[in-house]
């Protein structure tokens, strides 16, 4: 069949959930055995994410090819299990740039260049991922912000075009928010039929709407909105707060979101999958009796900033028959004096990945109450590096050992940068990016928790490194490095043996975890802070 196409909009306001619906869609469509991919459009004018603080767009995800991405193409893989490129996270920035370097390279043949067609036709190349992918069934591309919002205006003209052009072969799905009023004692429909509105004044006509609320919407409330805003009544979905986002999935498949995707498209829906593996994750989820309580030590105290590492730890949890109890702990005012106090109860501490000086002494002093109090503890990526300072100062005896990116004048520089990267002068996409190999030592922790796999395969998103000038003090002294990059030799993983689980990896084991398939460093720490 020909390539099916399903846009996924937004209205009334932002953080409604568009990646989890898109996610949701896409983990039902491969239940019914369809090759999907998902991709997300942002409006803003940014190349990539990558140079964005957490605190104004969370996480930046980073894909197997080394794409800096948004955080919502975690939420595509972990549903999914599909691996996304650089090619499924496009932004305004990107779309502009193209076009003018075209422009400048003379391919325009000097025509005057706008938004439209020159930029609407570089987004609708880029939505049909044209030259990109064979055989796939379903493109389903989430576009970022909300209806109204100017940037996005040349994203909805593209999919206003498109619908024409691919008749019955798109469908736009249009998520908007339904109020309730504690006053009134009412929900409120009105939010969500101007945002429709809009939406048709830019001449599209949703297909299918998904209601979100936090109350149960009746039937008489979804017939009102169907009659409004002319959508057929079983293509008014609601999307109930859930106590997980992976039981939204089943939810949508219980109000025949799928089924409505596939009437609209003309394609036969037959029988509803059984999604036994995914209801047998959730049921662990609702049967996991123990709790286990992960002090998270890192500088930004968002939820969204450290997303990928907080469902890592969360699905480790559940495969391990347990509810995982995530404490915040600000590395800012981690000091030696009220580092007992912060991570009391503590069955294990993970030490968050970062960039830049502030909070890295109080990840350093967690480092040492995890290594001395023997307390199992995850250190990723800038995580690691601290661990690494931390046993030179206090093991080593270099009490002035630091990192390069800290301390340019150390004379102990255990972490520096690497060569390649001494002459950039860019800050976006220019790190260590993307997977890359590396190999194990046997017998060794990390190797254990791989289940005896040597050659394994991680993202980085790094500029910085273990200094292997220092590697044989390090070894002498009791941290092993049993994780190696068998081309460069650059150190990925270390580790105390003696202790009960103390491992720092350079890389983000955290984007490779997902829900059907969670991590094996993850489980494996999580499985540990459950021994007493």
């Amino acid at each position: 069949m020909n390539t099916k196409y399903i846009f996924v909009t937004g209205g009334v306001v932002s953080s409604l959930g568009k990646g989890i619906i898109s996610a949701s869609i896409g983990k039902l469509l491969q239940a019914r055995g369809y090759k999907v991919t998902i991709q997300k459009f942002d409006p803003y004018i940014n190349i990539d994410p990558g140079t964005l603080n957490p605190y104004e767009h969370g996480e930046c995800y980073v894909t197997v090819d080394g794409m800096e991405t948004d955080l919502d193409l975690g939420h595509y893989e972990r549903f999914t299990g599909i691996h996304t490129t650089r090619d499924n996270s496009i932004t305004t920035g990107r779309i502009y740039k193209t076009v003018i370097d075209r422009e400048r390279h003379g391919d325009y043949l000097g025509k005057t260049i706008q938004v439209v067609p020159h930029i609407t036709d570089e987004i609708k190349h880029r939505m049909l991922r044209e030259g990109l992918d064979e055989g796939l069934d379903f493109v389903i591309t989430e576009v970022g912000g909300t209806i109204g919002d100017i940037e996005s205006a040349p994203f909805m003209e593209a999919i206003r075009q498109l619908r024409w052009q691919l008749g019955r072969d798109a469908v736009c799905v249009h998520l908007t928010y339904v109020p309730y009023l504690k006053a009134a004692d009412e929900l409120k429909t009105k939010p969500t039929q101007h945002s429709v509105k809009e939406l048709q004044g830019m001449g599209i006509q949703p297909d299918i709407l998904v209601l979100r609320t936090e109350r149960h919407l009746s039937d008489s409330i979804r017939l009102k909105v169907a009659s409004f805003c002319n959508v057929d009544l079983e293509c008014v979905v609601q999307s109930e707060d859930m106590p997980s986002i992976y039981e939204v999935p089943v939810s949508m498949q219980q109000q025949g979101l799928d089924a409505a995707i596939m009437r609209k498209i003309g394609i036969p829906v037959g029988e509803t999958p059984a999604m036994k593996s995914w209801h047998d994750f959730l049921e662990k989820q609702r049967h996991a009796k123990r709790e286990v309580h992960i002090g998270l030590v890192g500088k930004y105290d968002l939820q969204d900033a450290y997303k990928s590492i907080r469902e890592s730890l969360n699905l480790a949890g559940i495969y391990n028959d347990a509810k995982v109890k995530i404490h915040f702990v600000n590395s800012q005012e981690l000091t030696h004096e009220n580092v007992a106090e912060r991570l009391q109860g503590m069955a294990g501490i993970v030490i968050c990945p970062g960039f830049g000086q502030r909070g890295i002494e109080g990840k350093i002093v967690a480092a040492e109450y995890g290594r001395t109090k023997d307390i199992p503890t995850f250190g990723i990526c800038l995580g690691m590096q601290m661990m690494v300072i931390e046993f030179a100062r206090n093991v080593l005896g270099y009490k002035d050992a630091n990192s390069a990116e800290m301390d340019a004048q150390t004379p102990h520089n255990v972490i520096d940068m690497m060569e390649e990267q001494k002459n950039i002068k860019d800050m976006g996409g220019t790190m260590r990016l993307g997977a890359y190999e590396c190999q194990l030592v046997a017998g060794s922790r990390t190797a254990e928790a791989y289940g005896g796999v040597m050659t394994i395969s991680e993202r980085h998103r790094h500029r910085y490194e273990f200094n292997n000038a220092y590697k044989d003090e390090y070894e002498a002294a009791g941290m092993k490095c049993v994780g190696m990059n068998p081309t460069s030799g650059l150190v990925e993983v270390v580790e105390l043996p003696e202790k009960r689980w103390y491992i720092g990896a350079q890389f983000h084991p955290e984007y490779a975890s997902t829900v059907l398939h969670p991590h094996p460093l993850f489980m494996n720490f999580i499985k540990e802070c459950l021994k007493l």
